[in-house]
């Protein structure tokens, strides 16, 4: 998936990274690597601090805010961008606002649509779910539990929110995922090789 993710941050980062003055043109690459490992460390931040409900109902596009500035969800990813910026690039504090504020919910918009768009296969709530947890949600019908979410989480009254059960495994999953990808290289070692 992170290939995939790239691809889809390199199609909106013309106007955002690649012509942006305060950018320099050999940062290019890096600055698309940061902002791709911001959106993939930042959904799998989301979901090990628990916040299942938050991440599938932006990526399923059931939340009202959907892929905007408005977004909890979105605002902690474009956050973290904006420190990498900082950090990693010496953008002054405007300018990273400003290329987090657009590129990022930019590219989860993208995201939403091509996960929801049944003809396109290489997005899919499953797949995406499975790469952030270590393959935690394989088998899992996450358009179905969405559907729940969408009307409430306790639609039958019944007081049992079913949801707590998936949100400790995504929890661990994403957990152990991050553990792996911080030992193994992962996204780290991505980015390690692309900011040199």
């Amino acid at each position: 998936m992170l290939e995939q993710l790239m691809e889809l941050v390199r199609e909106h980062a013309q106007s955002t990274v690649v012509n942006n003055p305060d950018v320099p043109n050999e940062q290019n690459e890096a600055v698309i690597g940061a902002a791709t490992a911001s959106i993939t460390n930042g959904l799998q931040q989301e979901l090990a601090n628990g916040n299942t409900e938050g991440v599938l109902s932006l990526l399923g596009g059931q939340s009202a805010s959907g892929a905007t500035q408005d977004n909890p969800v979105v605002n902690n990813i474009s956050n973290n961008f904006v420190g990498t910026l900082l950090e990693k690039f010496n953008l002054d504090k405007g300018a990273a606002t400003q290329l987090a504020a657009s590129l990022i919910p930019t590219v989860l918009g993208s995201l939403v649509s091509k996960t929801n768009d049944p003809s396109n296969n290489n997005f899919s709530l499953n797949s995406i779910f499975s790469s952030l947890t270590g393959g935690a949600a394989n088998g899992i019908d996450l358009q179905g539990v969405l559907g729940k979410l969408s009307g409430g989480l306790d639609k039958n009254g019944d007081g049992k929110v079913d949801l707590s059960d998936l949100t400790s495994m995504f929890s661990n999953g994403a957990s152990q995922q991050q553990q792996g990808n911080n030992e193994a290289g992962g996204i780290g070692g991505m980015l390690k090789n692309l900011l040199g």
